[in-house]
């Protein structure tokens, strides 16, 4: 059965295959929520904080999980992540770092900034669908967020 809903997934992607394959891989897993992308850690954050393009954005729609990568161009997403926690807007919104780094640093930091999970990128593509596939069962399905 298709999950669809109100329920927006922010994908924070520069990499235009892992994005492609990310968007794949939520369409063959029946995801069928809306997926808003941006490709860099200000677009994000005007994304998130209704500013630049996105200044007629509703501000009431937030998005269910942040998919965030970390190398990103113009503020990296672990800076983005520090802005979302600092703000009470923003702060629960669960936010999953999706990274091909496996620096314990990065690793670290990203849960002391508050991020909810970190998932290292598959490199072989079906173990990389099947990631995305449980990433949206859980954060869209199972995982109970309080109403806004």
């Amino acid at each position: 059965m298709p999950l669809e809903s109100d329920k927006v997934i922010l994908l924070v992607e520069d990499n235009p295959n892992d994005e492609a394959l990310t968007l794949r891989a939520f369409k063959k897993s029946q995801i069928l929520n809306q997926i808003d992308v941006v490709r860099d850690g200000q677009e994000a954050l005007d994304y998130l904080f209704c500013e630049g393009q996105y200044a007629e954005r509703d501000k009431d729609l937030l998005p269910q999980v942040i998919l965030l990568d970390i190398n990103l161009p113009k503020i990296d997403g672990l800076e983005v992540l520090r802005h979302l926690r600092a703000n009470d807007k923003t702060r629960i919104i669960p936010v999953v770092i999706m990274t091909t780094s496996d620096e314990q640093n990065d690793l670290i930091t990203s849960y002391q900034l508050g991020a909810n999970s970190y998932v290292q990128k598959p490199v072989e593509l079906n173990m990389f669908m099947d990631a995305i596939k449980q990433l949206g069962m859980y954060w869209l399905v199972l995982n109970k967020q309080p109403s806004a």
